[in-house]
């Protein structure tokens, strides 16, 4: 089973890849699966954020 990522190596991630893609660093080869990296790890965040948010409702709606 693979380890979930934090948010923060998570996006540490999805800025390497952008540097890399920018920089030119990566062959076409390459691209499709740095794509798919990142499209995962977008998720990732996303889906943390998301769950940091509803938490973060509930907690504000508990002290109300």
């Amino acid at each position: 089973m693979a380890t979930e990522l934090s948010y923060s190596k998570a996006f540490s991630r999805l800025q390497e890849i952008q540097t890399q893609i920018e920089s030119n660093q990566s062959d076409v080869d390459e691209l499709s699966g740095l794509l798919k990296e990142a499209a995962a790890l977008l998720k990732t965040c996303k889906d943390k954020l998301f769950t940091v948010n509803e938490e973060t409702k509930k907690i504000l709606e508990d002290i109300e």
